[in-house]
């Protein structure tokens, strides 16, 4: 039998069995086209900022830092080091001073702006990853159904049935567990695609707000002309790093 002669030999649970693993698949393949697409400008966009960024910092030019944060939008780590920049920004041009406080109030920023992008990225993984667990067994339900139905006709046939009709029958069967492996192979493979590209993402987040934040500790000062920390930062780390004198 051909797969256009199945089609019409399946009953109405079968080819609704199909029909919910159609949904399944192209809901997950605009999820999969969407993420990854948005993976790619975020990417891309990042790999524009990165170098200008670390020229803008190594001629200590932070004004022109903060413009190019803000003005990628579509970067990940745009995003984040503009979250910590926002917070000392109104302090630098206004020439003011520049706490262990103020530090700390970036990094929070920093903290709040991953969570945010991180959700942002992990939205959909959900539906791969539960199209990926249940499609096998959607199928399998419409496999079992379908024997049953063709026992059930064997049965009514009084046993009579030719080899024929009973392979058909199986094969009809059949086809719905391959169809739900056909959806569930890739939803798998994406979602895993997905987890560890947003792992990388969440690491590369972390290590350069990292690194913005010790540039802002330890370079932020007299030389750019435009603030200073105060001796209550510098008291801060020195207790940190000695501890108590005993006697």
């Amino acid at each position: 039998m051909s797969y256009a002669e199945l089609w019409q030999s399946m009953g109405l649970f079968a080819k609704s069995i199909v029909f919910v693993m159609l949904i399944m698949s192209l809901w997950y393949w605009s999820i999969t086209f969407a993420k990854w697409w948005h993976l790619r400008k975020s990417t891309k966009e990042t790999r524009k900022f990165a170098p200008e960024f670390s020229r803008y910092l190594q001629e200590e030019q932070l004004d022109g830092a903060i413009h190019v944060a803000e003005k990628s939008k579509k970067s990940h780590v745009a995003r984040v080091l503009g979250e910590a920049l926002a917070e000392v920004k109104p302090l630098l041009r206004d020439r003011a001073t520049i706490t262990a406080a103020d530090i700390n109030s970036a990094e929070r920023a920093v903290e709040r702006q991953m969570l945010i992008i991180t959700a942002e990225l992990k939205r959909g993984l959900g539906i791969l990853a539960t199209v990926g667990a249940t499609a096998p067994f959607v199928g399998l339900l419409g496999t079992t159904m379908g024997i049953v139905t063709a026992f059930q006709g064997m049965s009514a046939a009084g046993g009579s049935g030719s080899l024929a009709a009973i392979t058909g029958g199986v094969a009809e069967a059949l086809i719905t567990t391959a169809f739900g492996l056909l959806v569930a192979i890739p939803a798998v493979w994406l979602y895993n695609y997905f987890t560890t590209k947003i792992d990388f993402i969440s690491v590369e987040m972390t290590y350069t707000s990292k690194e913005l934040i010790d540039y802002l500790i330890k370079s932020v000062g007299s030389e750019f002309g435009r603030s200073i920390f105060t001796k209550e930062f510098q008291t801060q780390k020195a207790s940190q790093s000695s501890g108590p004198i005993s006697r």
